[in-house]
């Protein structure tokens, strides 16, 4: 059975703080932006909560959107990535020729990123730019970059914003690092009340 106890939670970026960075990201994204219709290209399912959010601020740019989503994985139920990248959901948008933004929650190690940008290639947008909500430099093993990042964090599991452990803290409005100890029941959850 899961045993939520055994998480400690350590808060990292405030739920304020991350919309006052977010929308800087967007200005950032609008000024560059000089196409007809941009395409958003969402990574599952990390990405859900930034791209929202996102979306809805280049809304208020007057930029049009196209949105689609694709699914790639390197981690499944552990805490490291196992290395080998598989899309398990394509998009369905023709790019070709278009202006593409391919969001994703944290870049770690590049592999996923590397992979997922270069299967996009293939199918000859205009311009292809990735932006990221956390950029974690001290897990890469590919040389790679986003052209936007919201947050450099620490080499830490983080959750929250989108971001989970073992499919579950995604719904957290905001981010925490966990650590692992023995079960003690006494101990109370710390991470409830860093909503502002």
């Amino acid at each position: 059975m899961y045993q939520k106890q055994n998480i400690i939670f350590k808060p990292l970026i405030t739920e304020f703080d991350l919309k006052v960075r977010i929308g800087v990201l967007v200005k950032e994204i609008a000024s560059d932006y000089n196409g007809d219709e941009l395409v958003i290209i969402g990574l599952l399912k990390g990405s859900f909560m930034f791209m929202a959010d996102l979306s809805r601020l280049l809304y208020l740019h007057d930029i049009p959107l196209l949105i689609d989503f694709i699914i790639a994985s390197s981690y499944g139920s552990d805490t490291v990535s196992s290395g080998k990248v598989t899309i398990t959901r394509d998009i369905t948008t023709d790019i070709k020729g278009k202006w593409v933004l391919l969001i994703d929650d944290i870049l770690d190690s590049g592999r996923t990123m590397y992979y997922v940008t270069k299967h996009l290639r293939k199918k000859k947008p205009a311009v292809l730019k990735t932006c990221v909500f956390l950029d974690k430099p001290d897990r890469r093993v590919i040389d790679i970059q986003a052209d936007y990042v919201g947050f450099k964090v620490p080499d830490e599991f983080i959750v929250g914003y989108g971001l989970d452990y073992d499919s579950r803290y995604r719904e957290l409005p905001y981010l925490s690092t966990i650590t692992f100890k023995e079960s003690n029941p006494d101990k109370k959850d710390n991470h409830k009340n860093f909503t502002k």
